[in-house]
């Protein structure tokens, strides 16, 4: 495998953080989430990173001064953001619009764009450095909801990082806060999607019931010894281009051949993983496909609404089947588990928060996928064009979420890149697993390793 550059070492020179506060006094009230958005799983920060390139047509301007400008004119229309998370009576989170603002990070590095690498994907050196952790700033509850941090780089591009309160958007939210910043940035006055809160269409039902099965909120025993443990951690991207997911298609039964890339590769992923990390054959494991339930209502939701609206319903099978199964065993699993969520599922999910305190998902031997492939993360364009480079800023949480990332590789072909963590040890099992099925399918001609980044 060809490593990407996580030994390059470069300064970078960080001014005083700064709150950016709304440009124009903004209301000061309180707007309560979603019993979505408040769950336990969603109380910690998203991390994204986008790069972008020098452009000589913007000569003279500054990105740092552009994009600091920009967001107190977006926060005026993004009010909410500004402010700070309180939590009530039964662990109700309420935002209390106080025009606080956002934490603002001016920096320079010694690098340049180029000596990241000719591809680039996680993980990424110095992240520390380009997304820094202000104390006190990475709390749930009063504190900022968004961090973001400019680097100006040596070359004349810069590195835009951004760090947001997950409970306040999930990644179409956040997408599209950052189009309207970006709109800004390019001299728009007022966002061309105007941001809608509407949480009150998850709101609990009165009273709460609990309609559907959540096997993702199950409350599992841990077994002391059974799984990896999170040591010696390993982190490696894989590329699917289309030879790839030909050579995985192959294996599906004919009745599921005209299954997403995404239910593919998320099959194939719970696999070679479940393989990897050496369970025993009795175990219980869980893979979760992020839903996005924007459509899924009668009614969709607005345009512009900005919280959180997917559900991970779970497709759950023991370690003997998933690893002894063809790949179409998981598949199925999973094509079942993601066409459960409806408009109903999501209002149960909703009422359970309530009845159950909003207890965290499920993590015990379970895997999350999150499709980015059309979030638009590499669409954000502040005037210097599409990002290099857009979307996380990681691999993954915990070792327990994974991305699907829209990637381009050396040859120039379209795919997608999936970061992974994994114990050093399982990490290689993982590889060996995945090289495995690739060269027993019939259309692996012209697959060489989905691995060579």
């Amino acid at each position: 495998m060809a490593p990407s550059p996580t030994s390059l070492v470069f300064k970078v020179n960080r001014r005083e953080p700064e709150l950016i506060t709304p440009a124009k006094a903004t209301p000061h009230e309180f707007k309560a989430l979603s019993d979505i958005d408040d769950q336990e799983g969603f109380r910690f920060q998203i991390p994204v990173i986008q790069f972008y390139r020098y452009d000589p047509f913007m000569q003279g301007k500054d990105p740092v001064k552009v994009i600091r400008e920009a967001l107190a004119k977006t926060l005026v229309f993004y009010y909410p953001l500004a402010g700070r998370l309180r939590e009530g009576p039964n662990r109700k989170l309420t935002v209390e619009c106080t025009g606080e603002g956002i934490i603002f990070i001016e920096a320079d590095a010694d690098v340049t764009l180029q000596e990241f690498g000719d591809v680039l994907h996680p993980p990424f050196p110095g992240l520390e450095e380009l997304l820094f952790d202000v104390p006190g700033s990475s709390g749930v509850l009063n504190c900022p909801l968004l961090l973001i941090q400019v680097t100006r780089l040596k070359c004349g591009g810069f590195i835009f990082a951004l760090r947001l309160n997950h409970t306040m958007s999930d990644g179409s939210g956040l997408v599209q806060f950052m189009t309207a910043l970006s709109e800004t940035a390019r001299g728009g006055e007022a966002p061309s999607v105007p941001p809608v809160w509407e949480r009150h269409v998850f709101q609990v039902r009165n009273p709460p019931r609990v309609t559907c099965t959540h096997r993702e909120y199950e409350e599992v025993i841990d077994i002391k010894g059974t799984t990896s443990p999170l040591g010696n951690m390993a982190h490696r991207s894989f590329f699917f281009g289309p030879a790839e997911v030909a050579a995985l298609r192959s294996f599906a039964p004919s009745s599921l051949r005209h299954c997403s890339t995404i239910e593919l590769l998320t099959a194939c992923l719970w696999k070679c993983h479940t393989t990897a990390i050496r369970p025993n054959p009795e175990e219980v494991m869980r893979m979760a496909c992020i839903v996005n339930a924007r459509f899924k209502f009668n009614r969709p939701l607005p345009k512009g609404f900005y919280g959180n609206a997917f559900a991970f319903p779970m497709a759950v099978a023991t370690a003997g089947n998933i690893c002894c199964n063809p790949l179409g065993y998981a598949l199925e699993l999973v094509r079942k588990a993601k066409a459960e969520v409806t408009e109903e599922y999501m209002q149960s999910v909703a009422d359970l928060m309530v009845i159950k305190g909003r207890p965290h998902f499920t993590a015990v031997r379970s895997y999350i996928v999150s499709d980015l492939t059309r979030a638009g993360f590499g669409d954000v364009d502040f005037g210097w064009g599409k990002a290099v480079y857009g979307g996380p800023a990681k691999g993954g949480v915990a070792g327990v979420v994974n991305f699907y990332i829209p990637f381009k590789n050396r040859k120039g072909e379209n795919g997608i890149v999936m970061p992974i963590c994994l114990p050093a040890d399982a990490m290689e099992r993982f590889e060996a697993e995945l090289d495995k099925m690739l060269k027993a399918s019939p259309n692996n001609k012209s697959v060489l390793m989905a691995s060579a980044l």
